[in-house]
C-alpha cells in the first residue's frame, strides 16, 4: 500500500477545503503522484535547507487529518518553496539525482528520472506559489 498524493498551490485559508476535497487537483493548480510520503518531502526539505532529517520531519508534519485513516494535509515549508522556486534547470536535475540517492527513495526503488520529474513539477508549482503569494499543500491518502 502506498500513498496517493495531490500537490497543489492554494491560499492558506483554503487548507480546510483542500482536506475535505476528494481530489484537490480538480479544484486547484497542481499534480498527482503515487508513492510520495512525509519522509520523502522531509528529505527534500533537508536537502534544500541543510536541516537534519529529524528536524525536517517536524517541519513537514501534517497540518490536518480528516480522520486517523486520512486524508492528511501538509504544507510544504515556505523555505523549501523559496529554494525550489529559485532552482535553475541544471540544479533541478542535481537535486533530483541527490534525492533519488537517499534511503527514502532508494528503498522504494524510485528511478532517478521519476524523482527529477517530481522535483521539476514541485519547482514549477513553487514558482507559481511565490508569484501569487500562495502556499504549496500536499494532500495524502492511503492508496490500494
Amino acid at each position: 500500500m502506498g500513498m496517493l498524493v495531490n500537490v497543489v498551490v492554494a491560499d492558506r485559508e483554503d487548507a480546510g477545503a483542500i482536506i475535505e476535497s476528494s481530489k484537490p487537483i480538480d479544484e486547484w493548480k497542481g499534480f498527482e503522484a503515487k508513492g510520495l510520503d512525509q519522509a520523502k518531502f522531509a528529505m527534500l526539505h533537508a536537502l534544500l535547507t541543510g536541516e537534519l532529517f529529524d528536524e525536517a520531519m517536524g517541519d513537514c508534519g501534517p497540518l490536518y487529518a480528516a480522520s486517523d485513516e486520512g486524508p492528511w494535509l501538509m504544507k510544504l515549508p515556505d523555505e523549501t518553496v523559496v529554494h525550489l522556486a529559485r532552482l535553475e534547470e541544471d540544479a533541478i536535475d542535481q537535486v533530483g539525482e541527490e534525492l533519488a540517492a537517499t534511503e527514502e527513495f532508494e528503498q522504494d526503488d524510485w528511478p532517478v528520472d521519476e524523482v527529477v520529474r517530481i522535483v521539476t513539477e514541485l519547482a514549477d508549482l513553487a514558482g507559481v506559489a511565490r508569484a501569487q503569494g500562495r502556499s504549496v499543500f500536499i494532500w495524502m491518502v492511503t492508496a490500494d
